[in-house]
């Protein structure tokens, strides 16, 4: 997969991604993604003793009071135009735009919340070793914009619960800014990544996406 990659970003360097935001004034918390995966940790990933139900998901949200779990506060807060929320936060209508393939998406129902590093991943790169309590939070995680996203079933599929040496959206226009988040979101709860992954990752920050800005951000404890 490595050396599919690496021929498929030759042309794509030639493209700037409008996702792939020119220097800004560099901050403590904001960084170039070359500078952000300097900071990521590279180690061997262990399955061992996965179960999704490790992480619990979808509690009761930021607001208890609101009538609406995790998932639903996230349909609602990623909203191009925004849902009906009725009895029980149940959604009806809105506008969303999947970040994976592009597409719009007028019936809540039809989408579906991505963690955008996959649970099994996170698993395997140091939430192993978390409390119950930690993989709740990250599982719910509403603290920073890229942990949690509305996707398309049809894109969610194709990801497969894959790490960027295996797959990135498809659309040069997108994959660049997925990269990023998916730096932001390791570091942002002290994730590593294991040696192929992190061998992608540096081949988009030394191409087409070395411009690409980090959001860098602590996690709850």
């Amino acid at each position: 997969m490595i050396k599919n990659l690496m021929r498929g970003l030759a042309p794509l360097a030639l493209i700037l991604s409008p996702l792939a935001v020119p220097s800004p004034a560099v901050s403590a918390n904001v960084v170039l993604l070359p500078d952000a995966l300097a900071d990521l940790t590279e180690a061997a990933e262990d399955p061992a003793g996965y179960q999704k139900s490790a992480f619990h998901h979808w509690n009761q949200g930021l607001d208890p009071a609101d009538g609406c779990d995790t998932r639903s506060e996230v349909l609602l807060a990623e909203a191009v135009d925004a849902p009906e929320a009725g009895t029980d936060c149940a959604l009806t209508g809105g506008l969303w735009t999947s970040p994976y393939d592009g597409q719009n998406v007028t019936d809540p129902a039809a989408l579906r919340v991505d963690h955008l590093v996959p649970l099994a991943e996170a698993w395997e790169s140091g939430a192993s070793g978390w409390t119950a309590a930690r993989r709740e939070r990250y599982a719910n995680d509403q603290g920073a914009p890229a942990t949690l996203v509305a996707v398309t079933t049809r894109s969610l599929r194709d990801k497969a619960g894959r790490d960027p040496a295996d797959w990135v959206p498809s659309d040069p226009g997108r994959y660049c800014r997925y990269v990023g988040e998916w730096v932001a979101t390791k570091l942002r709860w002290g994730l590593s990544a294991d040696k192929e992954e992190m061998a992608a990752l540096k081949l988009f920050a030394d191409g087409p996406c070395e411009e690409t800005v980090v959001l860098r951000s602590a996690a709850p404890r």
